[in-house]
């Protein structure tokens, strides 16, 4: 593998030189991606989803009002939420290795 930014991110994408000097230095092996995906995006999958549910219906005279309804939504999450979502993606990346990343 190629430790130069081209071959372990998505093109047109860098990556600072701590980032490839730690990878190197830990000796970790880096999966190829595409630079967007919504199947292994948390936040779209998961997050944006269930968020979208609970504003769903809602009417806010300004943009405060929505900040504020996001931020109580986020507060009210637990730490088993998140910890889903995050399981979510290992199943999905599994998935996306599975099929070489045709899904």
């Amino acid at each position: 593998m190629y430790l130069d930014s081209e071959k372990f991110v998505p093109d047109g994408y860098r990556t600072s030189t701590a980032s490839r000097d730690a990878i190197q230095r830990l000796d970790l092996s880096v999966l190829p991606y595409p630079p967007y995906s919504p199947d292994l995006a948390p936040s779209d999958f998961h997050l944006f989803p269930k968020l979208k549910e609970h504003l769903k219906g809602q009417r806010f005279s300004c943009d405060e009002e929505v900040k504020s309804a996001v931020r109580k939504w986020f507060q009210k999450q637990n730490t088993n939420f998140f910890k889903d979502g995050f399981q979510k993606l290992v199943q999905r990346w599994q998935k996306c290795i599975e099929v070489c990343g045709d899904f």
